[in-house]
């Protein structure tokens, strides 16, 4: 090795103070002045090269590498460093002939030797980098030769070579994990879970605790799909890292997933307790609080992520959905509102301020709201919510226009039919309602809109219940986790119990209004609640003689937005049964 490198120091100095002698004036920096300096010795280019890199300046500081090695072509420091820098400038052809040198230079140097084989594996030349890492008898020279030929056996896809080096580097390096790591990734490339699995646990042997090593266990377990397991796995994590930040939101991801509610709840608190600023934490507990009910928990967590981070419009999003909820519409409004039209939420966004208008009764607002998100976001689903925001706001025919034109397209979509019916039922035209209806249901008796829409608007009047009982009943099975479909059924016995009171037959009647009680009350978890539902219930609970049960119903359906045109009652029930109790 040229014997210049050994001095480089004392260089240094002599750079920075200049001559000596001059008092205590402060040291010139070492590349002031002309960069390129031809009779500058290749220690002051050395120099050069350094500080441009420092200053990032990656082009310049290899043209100092080339004028070093310009002076002196018998470095094989200055070689290897060119060649470097030219690698990270994506030259490799050029890159690897200066490699070549360093190494001719000096046969010893080992990291030259790895840093020619990485060139060689870049260039995509396994067999050239291997010779380069192999000693005569095959085996691999050395630990980092090892670690890098197994790489290469990796990338190319050759798994038993690949596993026969992690064995060497295992038994070579017994108090070490790297040679671990490796046996797991190839089995875990073999589609060999358990062995994979076994290798880590070996890894964790010998350093226990190793965030590192759990990262890479977790990850292995997850992919497995056993939740179980892997909740297991972040519960062992946790003991040796107590409220580590990653473990804890991957423990309640993994709760979410098996809806363990109650433990996703306990550890998003736990998040937040030791991680305040995690604002995906704030909106991950804020969906959980939802799910469970309580509404106001939810509605402070979605308010504190939108202001810690104004820009957080997913949690505004849900705030105003939370919002609406608990008929908060003014707040729901609010918060819709804050999200921009580039937000993948904003086209949802405006077809629930049509929601909140609709149930306020402003068609024509409404109907802008969803034409304006269905431009951003076209569906039919919105073509036909449009259709029935026109029947609403008076324009029957043209809602009944739009839907027809569609069924010149495609005259046997009993969806369409559907809708088609709904249009009429919002218009009053209760016939012509149940006839399209009808034959939606000839089209596909499996329909369970249509069966659930005939068979509510038949109890509702009192009509036909038997049959009512029947279609609500297919419909269920079609659609078991439907809360608006098991309200209808709920119904349905609620309107057969009624003329049986009414008659004297008390105990047959009580035996269908405990029916619908139960009905009733599960459509009400199933929706997450309804103003309508609400009201059903206080309906049931009124007939039963439960007045405090039916008053707290009534008004909780009067917090939740009622729909005027299907609850013209509610209000004078609420304040009838109000004034009776107290």
């Amino acid at each position: 090795m040229s014997g210049w490198r050994q001095s480089l120091p004392a260089l240094v100095v002599a750079a920075a103070l200049g001559c000596a002698g001059l008092g205590p004036r402060a040291p010139e920096p070492p590349v002031s002045g002309p960069i390129d300096r031809p009779g500058a010795p290749p220690e002051y280019d050395v120099l050069v090269a350094e500080q441009l890199s420092q200053d990032d300046e990656p082009e310049q500081a290899l043209a100092a590498w080339r004028r070093a090695v310009a002076k002196d072509d018998t470095s094989a420091y200055l070689q290897r460093r060119l060649a470097t820098a030219l690698a990270q400038q994506g030259l490799l052809d050029e890159s690897l002939e200066h490699a070549k040198r360093a190494l001719e230079l000096d046969p010893q140097d080992e990291s030259a030797r790895l840093f020619l084989a990485h060139l060689h594996r870049m260039r995509r030349e396994p067999e050239q980098a291997e010779a380069l890492l192999l000693l005569p008898g095959g085996v691999p020279r050395s630990a980092d030769a090892a670690d890098l030929l197994f790489r290469i056996r990796l990338e190319s896809g050759r798994l038993d070579g690949a596993l026969e080096i992690a064995r060497w580097l295992v038994a070579n390096e017994p108090d070490e994990v790297r040679g671990r790591f490796a046996v797991a990734h190839v089995y875990q490339q073999m589609g060999k879970p358990d062995q994979a699995e076994h290798a880590l646990r070996e890894a964790l042997a010998l350093d226990p605790g190793s965030l590192r090593i759990y990262a890479v266990l977790a990850r292995l377990v997850h992919e497995r799909g056993d939740a179980q397991r892997e909740i297991a796995l972040y519960r062992e994590i946790l003991g040796h890292h107590p409220h580590h930040h990653a473990t804890l939101v991957a423990l309640g991801q993994a709760q979410m997933s098996v809806d363990d509610l109650d433990g996703a709840i306990a550890t998003f608190e736990e998040v937040l307790a030791y991680h305040p600023d995690d604002v995906d934490s704030v909106k991950n507990l804020g969906y959980l609080r939802f799910e469970a009910r309580d509404f106001a928990g939810a509605e402070q967590l979605f308010e504190r992520a939108v202001k810690e981070s104004p820009g957080e419009y997913e949690a505004a999003f849900f705030l105003g959905v939370v919002r609406r909820r608990v008929g908060e519409g003014d707040g729901a409004l609010e918060a819709f509102e804050l999200i921009p039209p580039d937000h993948q939420h904003f086209a949802e966004a405006r077809t629930q301020i049509a929601t909140i208008y609709e149930r306020r009764g402003l068609y024509d607002r409404a109907l802008v709201e969803v034409e304006r998100s269905a431009k951003l976001d076209p569906s039919r689903e919105l073509d036909l919510y449009a259709a029935t925001l026109r029947a609403k706001a008076g324009d029957v025919d043209g809602a009944v226009a739009r839907i027809q034109a569609l069924l010149v397209e495609d005259p046997e979509d009993d969806e369409l039919l559907f809708n088609l019916g709904v249009v009429y039922g919002e218009a009053k035209r209760n016939e012509e309602a149940i006839a399209a209806m009808q034959r939606a249901l000839a089209r596909n008796p499996d329909n369970a809109n249509a069966l659930n829409y005939i068979g509510y608007t038949w109890a509702e009047r009192g009509e036909h219940l038997d049959e009512a009982e029947k279609m609500i009943h297919r419909a269920i099975e079609l659609r078991p986790d439907d809360g608006f479909i098991v309200d209808s059924l709920g119904w349905v016995y609620y309107m057969r119990a009624r003329p049986l009171i009414q008659s004297g037959k008390a105990r047959e009647g009580r035996r269908y209004l405990e029916r619908a009680a139960r009905e009733l009350e599960r459509a009400d978890q199933l929706t997450g609640g309804d103003p309508v539902i609400s009201e059903h219930l206080g309906d049931t609970y009124l007939l039963l003689d439960q007045k405090k049960r039916a008053l707290q119903r009534f008004e909780e359906a009067l917090s939740l937005e009622p729909r005027d045109g299907e609850q013209p009652q509610l209000k004078q029930k609420f304040e009838s049964l109000r004034q009776e109790l107290h």
